[in-house]
């Protein structure tokens, strides 16, 4: 069902403020027009007409950010179908790698730099236990994706991680986890490495771009508890499918969490997780929504979802076919192992016409853009 407001309705209605802000820069203004402009006649369309019934239909191109929430559904179900190709028969563990709120200030002026020290010291920390012959013993595999928000828009930069119980030993064995419970590897150690692996990375960072960083960030960041969340393992390849569609893709706000949107307020409902995810809802001045929507625009280029290990690009089909050939020596583990087809969307095509169904619809016109389109960001993610 299609929403009622949308984000765009609402960049289009406060563009002069928008272009004229001090608070946004200017990579933030280019992402924001090209969502202003998404399915619009700013960017060109076509006009189709039914042969049969003679019903007309106008349709505007899309904008195809990763930022847009029109544009993320045939890139997201394109991801999916490449990643179930790559699952193999045994659970997965499901870790959360979270910055603490001290590192919002910096992550929000350094936002590449940040990201990417997060995205090492979490995969630096699972080599350091994934190596430890009492823990695996091999080496593991990892798909992280970068999150930057919270519910209500906040702050709040963490990898969602998904890692298969085992690894491959230089042997080309494979080698399962010993640990049966519910973690992989034990989390309140992992979330001291992951801490002092942070904080060392963050350390050379400053030295190396002459960032000047208080000694007293670096006090306070060693005096709280990090933790790293931990979820049950997932059943089988029909729960790391469904995890997959949830969580790749998304964007900071979906335009169905817009309750209430004018020229000088927007209302979107929100999880309060600290209230057992009570549903709830928040009114934000129209500036100020945009700010917080704008503080979770990537930096330009940054790949938000990465392979690690043996799942990494350069070596993923090779090291996939011996893991495969590997666990064919190995008796079966108690998973699920009922086949499992997610269920594919309807794909769209242009040429039935939504009024009598039948494939007759032809283009009569095409639309050019009123102006050149905003320059889109060539990333795998």
């Amino acid at each position: 069902m299609r929403p009622r407001y949308e984000l765009g309705t609402l960049l289009r209605d406060k563009w002069s403020e928008i272009e004229s802000s001090t608070r946004l820069s200017s990579h933030q203004k280019r992402m924001l027009k090209a969502l202003s402009q998404c399915r619009t006649a700013a960017l060109g369309g076509h006009l189709d007409a039914c042969e049969d019934c003679g019903h007309v239909r106008i349709s505007y191109n899309s904008c195809r950010n990763r930022h847009c929430p029109k544009c993320q559904g045939q890139q997201r179900e394109a991801w999916i179908r490449a990643r179930e190709e790559e699952l193999l028969p045994v659970p997965y563990f499901h870790l959360v790698f979270t910055l603490p709120s001290e590192l919002n200030a910096l992550a929000i002026k350094q936002a590449k730099g940040v990201y990417t020290l997060l995205f090492k010291a979490a995969w630096q920390t699972m080599q350091a236990f994934a190596s430890a012959p009492k823990q695996l013993g091999a080496e593991a595999a990892m798909i992280a994706i970068l999150h930057t928000c919270g519910q209500n828009l906040s702050l709040h930069p963490h990898l969602h991680c998904i890692v298969p119980a085992g690894g491959l030993t230089p042997q080309g064995k494979w080698r399962r986890a010993q640990n049966k419970g519910k973690f992989l590897f034990p989390v309140k150690a992992m979330s001291k490495v992951f801490r002092a692996k942070f904080v060392a990375l963050l350390r050379l960072y400053a030295q190396q771009s002459e960032l000047q960083l208080e000694q007293g960030l670096f006090n306070s960041l060693f005096a709280k508890k990090w933790v790293i969340y931990a979820k049950r393992p997932f059943g089988g390849p029909k729960q790391v499918i469904e995890y997959l569609g949830r969580y790749t893709h998304k964007v900071a706000l979906s335009n169905h969490r817009i309750i209430q949107m004018d020229a000088q307020r927007v209302s979107f409902s929100y999880k309060d997780y600290r209230r057992g995810g009570q549903k709830k809802l928040m009114s934000l001045e129209a500036g100020e929504f945009i700010r917080r929507f704008a503080m979770h625009i990537l930096p330009w280029g940054f790949v938000r979802i990465r392979h690690y290990g043996f799942l990494a690009s350069r070596h993923k089909v090779r090291k996939l076919n011996i893991a495969r050939n590997a666990l064919e020596n190995l008796p079966a583990q108690r998973i699920n192992q009922t086949p499992y087809q997610r269920p594919k969307p309807t794909p769209f095509d242009p040429q039935i016409c939504p009024c009598c169904g039948k494939k007759s619809m032809k283009t009569l016109q095409v639309f050019l853009p009123r102006r050149a389109p905003p320059v889109r960001e060539n990333v795998r993610a």
